[in-house]
């Protein structure tokens, strides 16, 4: 029986700034125009998600104060089954994704699941 290798994608963790489109960083509007995946919140500009090509797959997983527990996991595994489906997947967090975000979750389920990422730090 033969095995298909599949090349695994790569999740570059972006932040979005702190709400102006025009903060984002160069890197993290290449990644967007890179993307085949954004799996966004609430905070992201509709404006940055305009620059991902119109073939991406944009996600909205934005969570309110009543979301249900568990929702965190939902995200990283979207994050890891995209990637290792091969996609370029970007996630896009309101401000920087280690400030008031759960970017050390998400970076650690990566890790576990053998998932290439970087991290594109944002303005606060």
């Amino acid at each position: 029986m033969s095995t298909i290798n599949k090349k695994t994608g790569k999740v570059y963790l972006v932040g979005a700034g702190p709400g102006d489109p025009g903060l984002i960083t160069v890197k993290g509007a290449e990644c967007l125009k890179a993307a085949d995946v954004v799996v966004y919140d609430r905070l992201s500009s509709p404006q940055l998600l305009a620059l991902a090509p119109h073939t991406a797959e944009l996600v909205f997983m934005g969570k309110e104060p009543e979301t249900p527990g568990g929702f965190q996991q939902q995200i990283n595994e979207t994050l890891s089954k995209a990637a290792l489906e091969g996609k370029t997947v970007v996630r896009l967090k309101g401000g920087d994704p280690f400030v008031f975000g759960r970017g050390g979750e998400e970076v650690d389920t990566l890790i576990t699941a053998g998932v290439p990422y970087e991290v594109v730090p944002g303005i606060t």
